[in-house]
């Protein structure tokens, strides 16, 4: 099957580089119309309570308060010329257009709530639609006459996370493309090899932009997906080019002329290119099963980008080397480094294996006490003025407007039992003002939070509201109780998606390897490796530990999707990988039938590549650990560790020393399976 693939594309080189010119043209074109269609949301589920609470007041016709200005006043709030300033301010924004209601400390029904507990301070809370608050904001920030205008509220914050996200991309792409394109000379020494994986990447991100612009017209798509989707087509451009360009200057030293030298590594390396990528993109499609959209665009992006990347190393790198030829270099001999370590630990198989593992679950300890949350406004840098502004507003305020939300009462219209209920949510604890308020649908109960909604405090507010009880049905709305919602589909779905991962990559490798245990192994080494990982970060990012060396605020919660995302991209990664390996040690027993012998020489040809290849990959995700966003910092490093943990303890370490102490019973398979792959024209070497 690779074969005939690798023969296709040295037949027909230039109609191949041709049709990828015109592809990446016309797929840019038209993937350009992606970026008008991403949102920034996506973090709740569309079935659960608070999402049905939250059409409930859409339906009504009740903006949320896009806008919550603080007014700041040297001479106190309540000073006459400062109020007349006040109720002056608050009129004129109430009469700007598209504003429904400007409602302040100094308005009629204003209340305490609006005021600071230092009397300095006062709000003005805007309900108006997105298309009017940059007006707004614009407008009535800055000083006028003793008052001083602050902008807070989701518009601010939004647009500071957005604004931020394109500063930090570019400072990703300022901080990793140097660094990576230095990297490349030196791994693929020389120019023009250095400059085939970047052909690579162009075709993955151009095909991976078409297919998102697809998705887009049909689903919610988030930004945070574009972010992975340039870093993985990138590196996996660069793995991909790594491993079969690597095996192409091994043809060609082998003797073999250029385009049969393109046809063996078609059908060596691009085979485990092949599964590589099955592997990845499995993975990452696991993200589907959960109702988050949030989670899904990343399914979308990433698996897009894996295939696209896929796609371009079997078709257009093969096409470039058959034209090439000897020019993109000469093999280097493979040193022996790898190959002496993989022996030594096969030397003491045991105390290897323990000692690694040891650490590793010591390192994994700290994810015992992982305490899963939501991106809040301290996931902003501590410069931002819209993080200020919310700063200031928990702890200047009884009550937090910016996180106030609804307690909807769907067809309830009996008037003293929805005050009845009413009363009873003011005794909760975390609740500083309760407003009922009337729909056509039914009522409904308008709450100010004491408490930061997305915070522990917060989940109990929504546990201890739900927990009431009434004689009619009603549902909580908001930040609080979509965290709350968010993380029981998350745990709900959990367990589907561990078992795709795990079943799917268990085919994929038994149709590679005809082997049970290699599965087996590869999937329970690559969950401690990640669990390691994970437990790392809840060190660094939950508790706080290199906060101050990383530049974020620890909120003593992480991010309850990064973790899952993490998981999926790094599980396909490693599996990536594990195929690279595995392929070179199996060609090697089936030559020699040496277990031994076979596993020290893959691991001598393959360790320093996959290490090289681990590394340019690590650098593109760790670029992100320059952004200002704490969860994508958490991301970049995140992954960066779990790759270069991978690509070192688990190959160098573990994979030998387990793979000793299973000899050949490695390749065992039951009678009626062994040969399956072979006969399916999978296994490496059929069809040849």
């Amino acid at each position: 099957m690779f074969a005939r693939i690798g023969h296709l594309t040295v037949r027909r080189r230039r109609l191949v580089l041709a049709l990828t010119v015109l592809f990446v043209l016309g797929a840019g074109a038209a993937g350009s119309a992606l970026f008008g269609r991403l949102g920034d949301g996506g973090l709740t589920d569309p079935g659960a309570e608070s999402s049905r609470a939250a059409a409930f007041v859409a339906a009504a016709g009740v903006p949320a308060p896009e806008l919550v200005l603080l007014v700041e006043a040297g001479a106190g709030v309540d000073d006459p010329g400062v109020a007349a300033a006040g109720r002056a301010l608050t009129a004129a924004i109430q009469a700007e257009p598209g504003v429904t209601t400007a409602l302040s400390y100094w308005s009629a029904g204003g209340g305490p709530a609006l005021r600071s507990t230092d009397g300095r301070s006062a709000l003005v809370v805007v309900d108006l639609p997105e298309e009017a608050a940059e007006r707004v904001a614009d407008t009535y920030a800055g000083r006028h006459g003793p008052l001083t205008v602050r902008v807070g509220g989701a518009y601010a914050i939004d647009t500071a996370i957005g604004e931020q996200l394109e500063r930090d991309l570019i400072r990703a792409e300022a901080i990793a493309v140097p660094a990576t394109l230095l990297l490349l000379l030196l791994v693929f020494r020389g120019l023009v090899a250095a400059a085939l994986p970047l052909a690579v990447a162009a075709v993955a991100v151009a095909g991976a932009l078409l297919a998102l612009a697809g998705v887009a017209r049909l689903t919610d798509v988030s930004v945070y997906s574009i972010n992975l989707m340039t870093g993985l087509g990138f590196g996996l451009a660069i793995d991909y080019s790594l491993f079969i360009l690597t095996r192409f200057r091994e043809e060609l030293a082998a003797g073999r002329e250029t385009g049969e030298a393109v046809v063996r590594t078609v059908a060596t390396a691009g085979r485990s290119v092949a599964f590589s990528a099955l592997t990845v993109a499995v993975s990452l499609s696991a993200l589907l099963v959960f109702p988050l959209s949030f989670l899904r665009s990343f399914a979308y992006a990433g698996a897009a980008v894996v295939l696209a990347a896929a796609a371009a190393s079997l078709l257009t790198l093969p096409a470039l080397l058959a034209v090439l030829g000897p020019r993109v270099g000469r093999a280097r001999r493979t040193g022996n480094l790898w190959g002496r370590l993989a022996r030594a630990v096969m030397r003491r198989p045991v105390p290897v294996a323990v000692g690694t593992i040891a650490v590793l679950l010591a390192l994994a300890s700290p994810f015992l006490r992982v305490d899963p949350g939501l991106p809040s406004y301290r996931s902003l840098p501590a410069s931002s003025e819209a993080r200020q502004v919310a700063e200031l507003l928990d702890g200047r305020f009884a009550g937090d407007r910016t996180g106030e939300f609804a307690i909807v009462l769907p067809g309830v219209r009996d008037g003293a039992a929805v005050a009845a209920f009413a009363e009873r949510v003011r005794g909760v604890g975390g609740v500083a003002e309760v407003t009922v308020r009337a729909a056509a649908a039914g009522a409904w109960l308008s709450v100010v939070p004491s408490v930061v909604p997305r915070s522990p405090d917060g989940e109990r507010l929504v546990r201890d509201i739900r927990a009431l009880g009434a004689p009619f049905g009603y549902a909580v709305g908001g930040d609080a109780a979509a965290l709350v919602d968010a993380k029981a589909a998350i745990a709900g779905r959990l367990p589907l998606a561990l078992s795709v991962i795990a079943l799917t990559t268990a085919v994929l490798l038994f149709a590679a390897f005809g082997s049970v245990l290699v599965p087996v192994k590869a999937i329970l080494l690559n969950l401690l490796s990640l669990t390691a990982t994970f437990g790392a970060m809840v060190w660094i990012f939950q508790e706080g530990h290199l906060s101050g060396l990383l530049g974020f605020t620890a909120t003593g919660q992480l991010d309850v999707t990064m973790p899952i995302l993490m998981f999926c991209v790094a599980f396909g990664l490693s599996m990536d990988y594990e195929v690279f390996l595995l392929s070179r040690i199996k060609e090697e027993y089936d030559r020699t039938g040496d277990n031994t012998h076979a596993v020290a020489t893959g691991l001598a040809r393959t360790g320093g590549l996959v290490t090289a290849a681990a590394l340019l990959l690590a650098i593109s995700f760790a670029a992100f650990g320059a952004s200002g966003m704490s969860f994508l910092k958490l991301m970049g490093i995140g992954l960066a560790l779990a790759v270069l943990m991978d690509a070192t303890v688990i190959r160098g370490l573990l994979v030998p020393a387990f793979m000793r102490l299973a000899g050949d019973a490695n390749w065992w398979a039951p009678g009626g399976l062994r040969a399956l792959p072979a006969r399916m024209g999978l296994r490496a070497g059929a069809g040849e």
